[in-house]
């Protein structure tokens, strides 16, 4: 694929301190070989810290401009926007390094979740009109989208925001579903699983004495406790499912953490889990590591119970039975793609009020262990397969299509 150097950009990039947004820009840019992307970051650092310098090779890295922390251009924007109406103003200044002379053929927004979240929706809708009236086609790959945040009223701007897109990549069918009800051009909408699902595992980092094929992985996060109705009685729930897991077998426990940003960062509840059960040798807390990495040591688990997305993606994509404790969309749309349901497979944290509820789930995922591995077994290298589209959709539309 050859292309300029800012001819493929990548932006809605949170930083790979969150190792799913981390897990999406490894696989992308390993499936699209051959020539030198943009990588729009929020936090270039992380990218330095965590990315494989093979990705990094093939990466320029730029960090948004971050108005807030500038007083002086912050007012001098805002008395702009308030003068002249210029809405996108802010998103050029943002992604200046993707305006001007710098300005891409294509931008992607990987952070294809990002529209689950009602406060980021604004920029999202003034980045992609802004790129789109400077002359730059726009993609949204792994989208994820509540289907009831495309109907009514209040939804005509999201949507107009959306047919703007010259492709969406819907990485669930419940969104798939909504958003061609809703009226997105047939042609511009695809349905491909998340590109995390080809993310490679390395396995250099498994701890000594992990204990393969026999340990739980456990994953909590602050997102899934603030979703919640109770954010501690979800840590209580999993404390007793930790406890159920070393009275009634004889594996151990890995808490694996998959974002450590400050504002939201996984070690907290996991590092409060493992204090409950400090001296106990068969309860491990996971440091933490790049995405592949992670995935190595989830990879090793033999049951998986995550919030995190990408976490979870990790674990079906290795064929380990996973229970997941969702919020949104995301959770459930995926595990009817794998299963043909989302029953039995997905616990939504805003149920999650009693321990035994935590307790039966896991016992019944382990109960049917087989089963789910054959099931993911057949479903997986389907999901594999289909994943590589969202390289070649990118290469389409860079080429013209």
């Amino acid at each position: 694929m050859e292309h300029s150097e800012n001819k493929l950009a990548l932006y809605m990039h949170a930083g790979s301190g969150n190792h799913g947004c981390e897990a999406i820009v490894v696989s992308l840019v390993r499936s699209l070989p051959g020539g030198q992307i943009t990588l729009m970051s929020n936090c270039a650092r992380e990218d330095r810290t965590y990315l494989p310098e093979a990705v990094q090779r093939q990466l320029s890295i730029f960090e948004e401009q971050h108005i807030g922390d500038h007083f002086v251009t912050h007012a001098l924007y805002y008395a702009r926007r308030k003068l002249t109406g210029d809405a996108e103003s802010f998103l050029r200044y943002r992604y200046r390094a993707l305006t001007g002379r710098g300005k891409p053929d294509l931008a992607v927004s990987i952070g294809g979740d990002n529209y689950c979240y009602p406060s980021m929706v604004p920029d999202l809708i003034q980045a992609n009109a802004m790129f789109h009236h400077q002359g730059t086609k726009t993609m949204l790959l792994g989208c994820s989208i509540e289907p009831e945040l495309l109907q009514g009223e209040g939804s005509k701007a999201l949507l107009e925001d959306l047919a703007r897109y010259d492709r969406i990549l819907a990485r669930e069918s419940i969104t798939y579903t909504a958003l061609k009800n809703a009226g997105i051009p047939k042609e511009k909408l695809r349905l491909v699983p998340d590109p995390a699902f080809l993310l490679p595992k390395d396995e250099s980092a498994l701890p000594a004495g992990f204990r393969s094929g026999d340990t739980v992985g456990i994953n909590v996060s602050p997102m899934a406790q603030a979703y919640a109705k109770d954010g501690d009685a979800v840590l209580a729930a999993f404390a007793d499912l930790v406890q159920h897991i070393l009275d009634t077998t004889k594996m151990d426990v890995a808490l694996i953490p998959h974002v450590t940003w400050a504002r939201s960062d996984d070690r907290v509840p996991l590092s409060d889990l493992y204090g409950r059960f400090s001296g106990n040798e068969r309860v491990r807390l996971i440091p933490d590591l790049p995405a592949e990495q992670l995935k190595g040591i989830i990879a090793n688990c033999r049951y998986f119970v995550g919030a995190r997305t990408h976490a979870t993606i990790a674990a079906y994509s290795s064929l380990v039975p996973t229970l997941v404790i969702g919020y949104s969309v995301k959770a459930r749309g995926i595990a009817e793609d794998l299963f043909g349901r989302s029953f039995r497979y997905v616990l939504p944290v805003q149920d999650l009020s009693q321990s035994r509820q935590l307790v039966d789930a896991y016992d019944w995922l382990s109960a049917n262990e087989d089963e789910i591995r054959y099931d993911l077994a057949g479903a997986i290298p389907l999901f594999k397969a289909r994943a590589e589209q969202n390289g070649e959709e990118i290469r389409t539309l860079l080429n013209g299509s």
